[in-house]
């Protein structure tokens, strides 16, 4: 979710995406894994408008010569009306 630590949301698709790909960083490191371990995203998005500017930011994070399959689900909303996207990611790690 692009929800800063304060509870703060940023305005546009940029902000947002780019925060929910730091959280998620975040995530996996605390769970011992990186985004070379990511096999699956799925985005769920309040519209389709921002969609070059998603990619653009994943690209950012993940290895482009080999990303992780992805879904896309546009939905009527999220939990809080000033959210535009949200995105999952399924990691896989040996143990």
């Amino acid at each position: 979710m692009p929800i800063a630590a304060d509870g703060s949301v940023p305005s546009g698709w940029e902000e947002q995406t780019r925060l929910v790909f730091q959280n998620l960083t975040g995530v996996l490191t605390e769970a011992g894994a990186t985004w070379a371990d990511v096999v699956k995203l799925t985005y769920f998005v309040t519209a389709t408008d921002g969609l070059v500017t998603v990619r653009s930011v994943r690209d950012e994070f993940v290895d482009v010569t080999q990303p992780p399959a992805s879904s896309l689900v546009q939905v009527a909303g999220l939990f809080r009306p000033d959210l535009l996207i949200e995105v999952e990611a399924l990691a896989a790690v040996a143990s």
